[in-house]
């Protein structure tokens, strides 16, 4: 039985500086906790969400709205039950990888949020109306800072691990470089020190889409009645197709028709099943997800790159300092973020003597797979969290 957790908020004391070289005040974090803390607080994990997801990490949530447990295949996995279930349930509680006998996991939604965390859609203090595109650029160093001064309120130092899959997994290499000495262990899933040209490409469509789309109005939709709906949706499917592989799309809807026996001879309707399933992904993304927080978090992880950010160029050298052991998973099937990146920081890694370990799992979903193959990464993170630091 789940049990029923409330997302909390918490406004940060301070401004903080960013990247681009701005200043935000008045930040609010949206957060969750499970588990409990040990008096010595030692015993604290920090799991990092992807582009998509928020503060739910695991649970019922006491207020279900659209799920943002939205992995290749979600609704036949979990029914209606998924509804009110963290993005990643499977993997948060008692017993399971991140356990919450043994730790206290904390989950914030990012940075440039729309779901609690002070965002694009949150209300600038200095005009009284929401930031629109006036919100700062941001990147996943700035999302850190931001997961830093959150937990040094909350009076945590140290942390027994972070970890994430996709962006979620950036963001944990990103602690390991900026606060060394403050994480002992990095759990990567599905991740990357870089996007590859591909997931620059893709992830241009979608932000195209998004901005071509009369209705975004130049960011500043809100309030307005109009709301660049069409263009989110198509950014969407663009987005949801590179979470996937072809071998699972084609297992999954094949060529199928969706309503008739033979074609119908239409443009305008969806034909085929997988026709059918993109507008729904579209249509319940649209639903829970603000149009500007999508482009600036793509945006962020575009810009994310390792080795030209803190080495020169060099993957090794912006590795140099890292001090948490590291276990990364990467899945067979994903092209998005492909296993050769996670070998690229294993290898990076071990040439520098530092304590690595790489999974690689044969797996047909494609990046999707990090919330899918759940059974499959418990025992490995599990593992590696027991071994002594």
């Amino acid at each position: 039985m789940n049990a029923v957790v409330e997302t909390r908020y918490l406004d940060l004391p301070k401004p903080l500086r960013l990247d681009c070289g701005r200043e935000l005040a008045s930040v609010r974090v949206a957060y969750e906790t499970y588990g409990v803390l040990a008096p010595e607080r030692d015993n604290v994990i920090l799991v990092c969400h992807a582009l998509s997801g928020d503060a739910h990490a695991a649970g019922l949530s006491k207020t279900p709205e659209e799920s943002t447990r939205d992995g290749f295949a979600a609704e036949d996995r979990d029914g209606t039950a998924g509804k009110g279930l963290g993005w990643w349930d499977g993997m948060i509680g008692p017993g399971k990888a991140f356990d919450t006998d043994r730790y206290f996991v904390v989950s914030t939604n990012l940075l440039g949020g729309c779901r609690g965390t002070t965002g694009p859609s949150s209300v600038d203090p200095a005009t009284g109306k929401p930031y629109g595109s006036d919100f700062p650029v941001i990147t996943v160093a700035d999302m850190v800072r931001t997961q830093r001064a959150f937990l040094d309120v909350l009076g945590i130092g140290r942390l027994a691990a972070v970890a994430g899959g996709s962006l979620g997994g950036m963001q944990a290499l990103e602690w390991a470089i900026l606060f060394p000495e403050q994480v002992d262990a990095v759990v990567a899933i599905a991740s990357t020190h870089a996007l590859h040209p591909q997931g620059l490409a893709w992830n241009a469509i979608a932000r195209d889409a998004i901005m071509r789309d009369p209705a975004w109005q130049g960011g500043h939709y809100y309030g307005t009645g109009r709301t660049p709906d069409g263009g989110m949706g198509v950014g969407r499917m663009v987005g949801h197709v590179t979470y996937l592989s072809a071998p699972a799309l084609d297992d999954k809807f094949g060529r199928r028709l969706q309503f008739a026996d033979d074609i119908r001879y239409t443009i305008t309707e969806p034909e085929f099943e997988v026709e059918s399933y993109l507008r729904h992904q579209a249509d319940s993304f649209v639903r829970r997800f603000d149009a500007n927080t999508y482009l600036y978090l793509s945006r962020a992880l575009t810009y994310f790159d390792l080795a030209r950010q803190h080495g020169g160029g060099s993957l090794v050298r912006a590795l140099d300092g890292v001090l948490a052991r590291t276990l990364l998973i990467a899945f067979s099937s994903d092209w998005l973020y492909p296993p050769a990146a996670s070998r690229q920081i294993e290898d990076a890694l071990r040439a520098l003597g530092k304590p690595v370990e790489y999974h690689e799992i044969e797996a047909p979903y494609g990046h999707d797979c990090f919330l899918l193959e759940e059974a499959r990464q418990t025992p490995i993170v599990r593992r590696f969290l027991e071994m002594p630091s």
